[in-house]
């Protein structure tokens, strides 16, 4: 197959899950191509069988603001008519969906009929697509995808609920790659000498990373201890400030973005997650894999991933207390520790990449075998 991957390159759950998606499918003999404004992130490795195909938005003093989605579009279909593309698949609605509907249209119009696929990842939900102005255009957009994935069923229920959805909305869970993993270097993990904490993400302020800060505070004031913050975003700077205020600066490592955190998640022993909002918990699930318990708030899907009481501890937002209090219960307790990691492994296996890959392959093939029906029926 053909298949076309549009998503936002920038550090995010989302381009971080179509990135390794197309590294797999490559592996798998499929053409893979990229289409999106830079390259992502994690797109670090040449493939013979993948390519990038970037969104150049041209300016003109007319408009006073960039014209991403119609540059999208357009090449969108220049894309899918030069290499004879069998299927797109969008990462994030907002403005991929309504941008690959306009290209489908145009090429209709050209005798092809490119099926595409939306796959709805969190704040495109939540957060920016419930917002007035865009609700419409997202429900709109959609209803007219050949087909919806979301990554949880928290968020395939906030779907329906936001925005009254009627098609159906297919639950394939983000995925991790469990065979780069060295079982050998995480099995019968303990806890380090001076105990590593950890956090990964974009420090938008729906990640509430001040409250990360906070916890580990807490949790440095009964041991020593560590924290790495990896990742950037509008909130980095408050968090250091942060950290300067409650003296903890010395102990925590601002490493920003990351293309390779796996020498980073070997070192850990506990990984923060303070989200307000979190349709799955990509980082968590990584950390998860390396054997690593977390510490997470009671925020949307995380709970499809974490069980509480086994493979970490779930608290409500905002209650560092509570997050510090059982950080230091896993940290001081070696054999409680020792079991939480290894229901951790157990339990980031059932998301490997491999098994959740082929229900993205069975749902390409079905749509394109509808695609060539339809246009046969066309001639």
């Amino acid at each position: 197959m053909r298949i076309g991957i549009v998503c936002y390159p920038t550090y995010g759950g989302s381009g971080v899950v179509a990135t390794e998606l197309g590294h797999i499918l490559s592996m798998l003999g499929h053409e893979v191509h990229f289409i999106t404004y830079s390259q992502p992130f994690r797109l670090n490795d040449a493939h013979k069988k993948i390519f990038y195909h970037e969104i150049v938005v041209n300016e003109y003093p007319l408009f006073d603001f960039p014209l991403y989605e119609s540059a999208l579009i357009g090449t969108l279909v220049d894309v899918v008519l030069k290499n004879n593309l069998d299927i797109l698949h969008l990462h994030y609605a907002i403005p991929h969906a309504s941008a690959a509907y306009m290209a489908r249209a145009i090429l209709q119009k050209k005798g092809k009929y490119i099926p595409f696929i939306t796959t709805l990842h969190g704040t495109d939900i939540t957060l920016v697509g419930i917002k007035k102005n865009f609700l419409p255009l997202v429900a709109f957009s959609i209803e007219n995808s050949d087909a919806i994935t979301t990554v949880s069923h928290y968020l395939k229920n906030k779907t329906i609920n936001n925005f009254a959805i009627e098609k159906e909305i297919m639950v394939i869970s983000n995925f991790i790659d469990t065979s780069k993993i060295d079982a050998s270097l995480i099995k019968n993990k303990s806890v380090h000498s001076c105990p590593r904490l950890i956090h990964i993400s974009n420090f938008r302020p729906v990640k509430r990373v001040e409250d990360v800060i906070k916890v580990f505070h807490l949790v440095r004031q009964k041991m020593t201890c560590t924290l790495s913050m990896i990742g950037d975003g509008p909130d980095r700077l408050v968090a250091e400030s942060l950290a300067e205020e409650l003296g903890v600066r010395d102990d925590i490592q601002f490493l920003g973005k990351q293309t390779d955190i796996v020498d980073f998640l070997l070192k850990s022993d506990l990984f923060l997650l303070t989200s307000a909002s979190e349709s799955f918990g990509l980082s968590a699930l990584e950390a998860m894999s390396f054997g690593i318990p977390v510490i997470s708030s009671d925020s949307g899907g995380i709970k499809e991933l974490v069980t509480n009481g086994e493979s970490g501890f779930i608290c409500p937002v905002g209650d560092i207390t509570s997050m510090a209090s059982k950080a230091i219960e896993l940290l001081q307790n070696k054999e409680l520790y020792q079991s939480f990691s290894n229901h951790a492994i157990m339990q980031s296996k059932n998301f490997d990449a491999m098994k959740i890959v082929q229900s993205y392959l069975h749902l390409y093939h079905q749509l394109i075998t509808e695609a060539n029906s339809r246009t046969i029926n066309r001639k």
